[in-house]
């Protein structure tokens, strides 16, 4: 039996290697990271585990570029805590921009956060290593053994070999819930007139005149370049690279299962033809734009969702919009409701007032009849319209965070299950770690 450290792995010819830990980390985006990092910081050993050589998911995997979202319209900041300790970091890096408010193509303001997805790379690393949290990489999950009500093992498959871990509490923050959907849990329906919102692959544009971008009609050549067959969708959104005059564009619209590997593979071919098409449209056509170049595309499409667990709470769009304050709140936001629909080239927004702000309640991250497990980002318990507000990364590090805090408070013997959590405890150690609730 290994313990977590020394970290080092048999060769592939060698038996299993087992690893008991406290907390395991399923799924390495910033929801995970912050789940993993929150956990160690609490006094909890913790293995992390994610697919890619590298953390942060849709965050740097797939380049968002922009942690959107941290006010309301009128700028009440509703998230903080370990969401902000990356930007902090990200800007001694000189990675991240000022904090910026505009208005969206929809007439609506926001607020955002434009960062350097590489960089993020860097200090994502910085976060795990600090807290003593042992990363997994180059690990996706082979098979997961369940007994009654409790996860014992999760197995996963690693270039050397088969690697057996047997967590306290495992923390499914994978997005699509692979361990969860091995473990057989429950999984929310789409209903009758519902589609999974669609995927999207980013690109990098530049040199860019961002002054001249700024000041031409956005929205009329947004219009013109999807009406010609140019754009997959009538917009052209895009995050200011901080190293350079380049920019991230998020333009793309690609209506998959994601969890279909054969329709996932489609996508990322048809993303990348679709950003070269906009490419060519930004050069030829947008003001500020003769002299750029198509310079990357995101490693993987951009998910917004797939799998739902059935939590012990469904979250639903009425609740964020009422708002509706929930006694076991971890987390708060303020994105609106913003669902991109499978086809046409428009979205579906429902903004918020000048200072609402919504909770998410810790119910909805434990998932019906598993004692053990918790899940962070976007696969946790909400409805589909819920989820098209909850789903950004602000709110997922928040969550991430709560997560991986209650995990710690399991595997110290406050609550034999994670849905016996003392909540006042918890939300208190979240204030302490300046962390906001509502």
């Amino acid at each position: 039996m290994m313990t977590l450290a020394p970290a080092t792995l048999p060769s592939s010819s060698s038996s299993d290697a087992i690893f008991h830990t406290d907390v395991l980390v399923c799924g390495g985006g910033v929801a995970g990271t912050m789940a993993a990092v929150a956990a160690a910081r609490a006094g909890a050993r913790v293995m992390l585990m994610e697919r890619y050589g590298f953390l942060g998911g849709n965050a740097t995997a797939g380049a968002v570029a922009q942690f959107n979202s941290w006010q309301t319209a009128n700028g009440r900041t509703v998230v903080a805590g370990l969401a902000q300790e990356v930007v902090d970091r990200l800007r001694i890096y000189g990675a991240a921009a000022a904090h910026e408010r505009f208005v969206m193509s929809t007439g609506h303001r926001m607020d955002r956060v434009a960062y350097a997805p590489e960089v993020l790379k860097l200090v994502l690393d910085d976060m795990v290593s600090d807290a003593g949290v042992l990363p997994l990489l180059h690990a996706s999950v082979l098979d997961v053994q369940r007994e009654g009500r409790r996860i014992v093992q999760l197995r996963a498959l690693t270039k050397s070999g088969i690697v057996a871990i047997r967590p306290g509490v495992l923390i499914d923050s994978s997005g699509d819930m692979d361990a969860l959907r091995k473990a057989g849990a429950s999984f929310l329906e789409l209903e009758a007139d519902e589609a999974l919102q669609p995927a999207t692959m980013m690109f990098r544009f530049g040199p860019i005149d961002f002054d001249a971008l700024e000041a031409a009609d956005i929205q009329a050549l947004a219009r013109r370049g999807y009406e010609e067959g140019a754009l997959a969708r009538a917009a052209l959104h895009v995050a200011r690279d901080p190293y350079s005059q380049d920019g991230w564009f998020n333009v793309s619209r690609l209506a998959i299962d994601a969890t279909d590997a054969m329709a996932l593979g489609r996508a990322e071919i048809e993303g990348r033809r679709q950003a070269w098409s906009a490419a060519k449209f930004l050069r030829h056509s947008v003001p500020g734009c003769a002299d750029g170049r198509l310079q990357a595309f995101g490693t993987q499409v951009g998910v917004r969702e797939t799998r739902r667990v059935q939590g012990e709470h469904v979250l639903t769009a009425q609740e964020l919009l009422a708002p509706v304050a929930f006694d076991d709140a971890i987390a708060a936001g303020a994105y609106p409701i913003d669902i991109h629909p499978a086809a046409g080239g428009e979205l579906e927004y429902s903004a918020l007032g000048e200072d609402h702000a919504y909770q998410i309640p810790y119910r909805s991250l434990c998932p019906v009849g598993l004692d053990n497990v918790l899940v962070a980002g976007r696969g946790i318990s909400a409805s589909h319209k819920a989820l098209a507000a909850i789903r950004v990364m602000t709110i997922s590090m928040a969550v991430g965070q709560a997560a991986g805090m209650a995990a710690a408070l399991v595997v110290q013997g406050a609550g034999s299950s994670v849905r016996n959590v003392p909540v006042p405890r918890l939300r208190a150690a979240l204030l302490d770690a300046g962390a906001l609730l509502a």
